[in-house]
């Protein structure tokens, strides 16, 4: 105990020597006010935690050459890099402002030694009828995995459909409307958020700066004393300026709508509602994206698209003892056949193929501030050729720790 103090302190004299509010706990998806007021958290105000996280991955294809046919993507998407690898370690702080607000900001510290603000929002605490507030840089609500952590999921990457469709997670700063109905045992929420649209697959913070538009609807409920479920329907409504996808130095732009389509759905079972042991988790989603605008390939015409894209995957986590668990997933995606007017074997041209990707894990968590896991992928995103990438993960925490969403 007192050496997790000596670290607080420390952190909190370097990054925030005259913030101090009341506490939350940084670890919570959703930066619930009401996640966990632990002894441990209410040590100091803010709540503080740090994340560590890293990777070794051995890949039989070469990273650099990464495709998905028929897909412009964004940045950050490829499969990962070969060799030892720091993730991205986060520095995650949370506090009650007052009796009507609540903050929450994550600073994280990326591999080539840069920071950058994940999410930086507050919150309003206790407003009637069941509705929340939200105003800063968050995670956007739509789907199901897009709202979770990268450290919180089940796999070391993204499905292809979020790799594909929205550079892997999409963030940005705008507001969000919640509203959850006052129904006993049962889940109906509502969602609505304006995003500046500069986040994957906006670009360019279009419409003066209000680019993006979200909608969301979740619904869920308990079967028994160890089953429960939650399914969700979303829209988003992206306005592109020049978005940029392609390699750095040979970028291709985007300008045109997107709007996309998400349903998902999750199941958990564990014995009398008891996780501690075994439990179950069954999750899937479908993907539905229809893009119209004009493609501009780096040092060629703009070309005119007017073309559809769908994705899906679906994972199952078993725990089988305390501490282990396993888990398998099928991922996919697929494009529209490239128009006439595109060049045949561009970035468009799907070229016939639908990538596709299987991944087995097995992780071992010591304690709820650590976990080692094992993964591999057979992955076949590009056409004729079939990538075998095994990683090695690490993913540690220090500091408060609260609950995790459903």
């Amino acid at each position: 105990m007192k050496l997790q103090i000596l670290v607080k302190s420390a952190i909190i004299a370097l990054l925030l020597p005259s913030w101090a509010q009341a506490q939350n706990s940084p670890f919570d998806q959703s930066g619930s006010p009401g996640a966990a007021r632990t002894a441990s958290a209410s040590a100091f105000n803010p709540a503080i935690g740090v994340i560590f996280s890293g990777t070794y991955g051995r890949l039989s294809e070469d990273p650099a050459t990464y495709v998905l046919p028929g897909f412009a993507l964004g940045p950050e998407t490829g499969p990962g890099e070969r060799g030892f690898s720091l993730g991205e370690s986060e520095i995650n702080m949370s506090a009650n402002i007052d009796d009507k607000f609540f903050g929450y900001v994550t600073v994280a510290l990326t591999p080539e030694n840069e920071a950058e603000v994940e999410e930086a929002f507050i919150r309003t605490i206790g407003l009637p009828q069941g509705l929340t507030l939200k105003a800063g840089r968050f995670l956007s609500g739509i789907g199901y995995l897009n709202e979770q952590h990268a450290h919180v999921w089940d796999f070391v990457d993204a499905p292809l459909p979020y790799r594909a469709m929205l550079a892997n997670q999409l963030g940005d700063d705008g507001i969000q409307l919640r509203w959850v109905a006052p129904i006993e045992s049962f889940l109906v929420e509502f969602g609505a958020e304006a995003l500046r649209g500069d986040g994957f697959p906006a670009g360019g913070a279009a419409n003066k700066g209000t680019g993006t538009r979200g909608f969301f609807v979740h619904v869920g409920g308990d079967v028994g004393a160890g089953n429960s479920w939650r399914a969700g329907v979303s829209r988003l409504n992206a306005r592109a300026v020049d978005r940029e996808s392609g390699d750095e130095t040979n970028l291709d732009l985007f300008t045109g709508k997107s709007n996309l389509n998400i349903a998902d759905f999750v199941w958990k079972w564990a014995p009398n509602g008891n996780a501690t042991v075994t439990n179950f988790k069954f999750q899937a989603e479908y993907f539905k994206r229809a893009e119209n605008g004009s493609f501009t390939p780096f040092g060629s015409p703009d070309v005119p698209i007017d073309g559809n894209q769908s994705g899906w995957y679906a994972q199952a986590v078993y725990q089988l003892m305390p501490r282990w668990r396993v888990g398998v997933r099928h991922d996919e995606v697929k494009a529209d056949p490239v128009s006439a007017t595109a060049p045949a074997g561009g970035v468009l041209d799907p070229a016939g193929h639908t990538p596709k990707r299987e991944s087995a894990m097995i992780d071992f968590s010591n304690s709820e501030g650590s976990r080692v896991r094992l993964q591999f992928n057979r992955d076949r995103s590009r056409p004729d050729t079939v990538d075998n990438q095994v990683f090695l993960q690490y993913i540690m925490s220090i500091g408060a720790h609260g609950a995790h969403r459903f």
